[in-house]
């Protein structure tokens, strides 16, 4: 296990968590390499933000353990595991509604290569409206910030919870460029829970199914995209 947490960035090793007395992940192991990214799949309910929210450390755990980096941050509130490197961009957003665009970004900026102007020209959008409050921004334009956010704390890892959930479809292939460019060109480590599977498996390089809290299929996106049986029976998606 030692040497697994060293070769890897994240580990999460036999997770068990949940919320009070609910146990929602149950015995759940991953792992994901440096510039590597991660899909985690499952229909409603199954544990996916359980599992992200286990990472951020804001669930009750049972067992388990997280390393980060080959730190072991298990024990680490939540504010100390986002200076220890992980992003986190939630599925409510959590922007400042009462701070500017510029003032959401600086307010949490961490020294690293991710600056303003980096995040400016990333989302070029949110630029133009960098004088707005968080409050006057539209859904598209509130995830767009969100994102830049999360960069701007330069963390290791990047943890997306639904990042197109209940955007147009125009946005939605906004943030999905981004993410295939901070995927691919930008060589970012990230783990993203996502509704629009075949989307997602077109990005990344591995992904994981859950199921009651459990994994039940992990290997390369590819493979998955092409497995019709298995994203039928997990996701009740039909490729066509």
């Amino acid at each position: 296990m030692a040497d697994n947490a060293k070769a890897n960035l994240l580990t999460v090793d036999d997770l068990v968590s949940g919320y009070g007395e609910a146990v929602v992940v149950d015995g759940l192991s991953l792992q994901l390499a440096a510039g590597q990214s991660m899909a985690v799949l499952g229909r409603n309910g199954v544990g996916k933000t359980t599992l992200l929210n286990s990472i951020i450390g804001v669930t009750q755990r049972r067992r388990g353990r997280i390393i980060l980096a080959g730190r072991d941050i298990t024990a680490l509130p939540a504010e100390r595991r986002a200076q220890a490197g992980i992003g986190w961009v939630p599925q409510e957003r959590n922007i400042f509604r009462s701070l500017t665009v510029e003032e959401n970004l600086t307010a949490v900026a961490r020294p690293g290569p991710w600056t303003l102007e980096r995040a400016y020209n990333l989302f070029p959008r949110i630029k133009q409206r960098r004088a707005n409050l968080g409050s006057q921004l539209s859904g598209g334009e509130q995830q767009m910030l969100a994102i830049a956010r999360a960069l701007m704390l330069n963390p290791v890892v990047m943890l997306l919870d639904e990042p197109t959930e209940g955007l147009a479809p125009i946005i939605v292939d906004e943030v999905m460029a981004t993410l295939t460019r901070l995927v691919r060109d930008e060589g970012l480590s990230m783990l993203v829970v996502e509704q629009h599977a075949q989307r997602l498996l077109g990005i990344t390089h591995q992904a994981v199914i859950l199921e009651r809290g459990k994994i039940v299929w992990r290997g390369a996106s590819a493979a998955l995209a092409a497995a019709k049986p298995t994203l039928e029976k997990y996701l009740g998606v039909v490729k066509r």
